[in-house]
């Protein structure tokens, strides 16, 4: 029997608990998901520890933009593995590439060595290589258990094709974790088109924010963005997709 997993991205703890609530099998904690994400405070994960028992997987990325790090950045991202890895995590989401568009091996080798025990999955950095099918080869060899990827695109339905070939050529080695653009609707139509099992969504609604007094003429941070605006996992969202894999689980 087939095992289907949804994971679901977080950056909150009230987003943890949501996802939880819902039915996600694991989440992805980050920080600043609105730039990608960024790797998540040491408390964050703590807080949502001691109010859910849900499996965590820290997403480790030192700042925004490429995946080429240097050698301070890398050493802080090698450390936030050692942290994790002694905070009790259930994995980490990682992923290093030299400037010709390849994956690190090198730099990989020292942070998969580092995870020990843990889960580790390649993240988006994948979506970001030459050579998908040869970085795909590459995750194997080095005992990489997942990949998430949008099929080198930027949603998942537009890489659909690629994303098919990868989940056969990846056979029972190492999952492929379809991301990007995920719900319900398109898990349903993955699930009919492709072979693929697992999903990672961030099932997230608009809430408003609670403040009375709003300065509007002032952005502290992204300008396309309001201050007062809030993104948030809803449960229900969560639950309408993980509705549709039980549903294909049985049957």
């Amino acid at each position: 029997m087939k095992d289907y997993i949804l994971e679901c991205c977080v950056d909150s703890v009230e987003s943890a608990i949501e996802a939880d609530k819902g039915g996600a099998d694991r989440i992805e904690l980050a920080a600043n998901l609105i730039i990608g994400g960024t790797s998540p405070s040491i408390a964050l994960y703590n807080e949502i520890r001691r109010q859910s028992d849900i499996k965590i997987f820290a997403l480790l990325r030192p700042r925004f933009g490429d995946f080429h790090y240097t050698e301070n950045e890398f050493k802080i991202l090698k450390e936030e593995v050692a942290m994790f890895r002694e905070a009790g995590a259930d994995g980490v989401v990682i992923g290093c590439l030299n400037t010709d568009g390849t994956l690190d091996v090198e730099k990989m080798e020292e942070l998969i060595k580092e995870a020990g025990d843990m889960h580790v999955t390649l993240h988006r950095a994948f979506d970001m290589t030459k050579d998908p099918f040869e970085t795909l080869e590459l995750a194997k060899k080095l005992g990489i258990k997942t990949i998430l990827t949008s099929g080198q695109k930027n949603n998942a339905r537009e890489g659909k094709e690629l994303i098919k070939e990868l989940v056969e050529k990846a056979g029972e080695d190492i999952e492929i974790l379809v991301g990007s653009g995920v719900n319900a609707e398109v898990i349903k139509e993955f699930l009919e088109d492709t072979n693929a099992t697992s999903y990672h969504m961030s099932g997230k609604i608009n809430l408003d924010s609670k403040m009375e007094y709003r300065k509007e003429d002032v952005s502290m941070g992204l300008p396309m963005m309001s201050e007062y605006t809030i993104c948030q996992t809803s449960s229900e969202k969560i639950r309408e997709a993980k509705e549709v894999l039980n549903s294909a689980l049985n049957k």
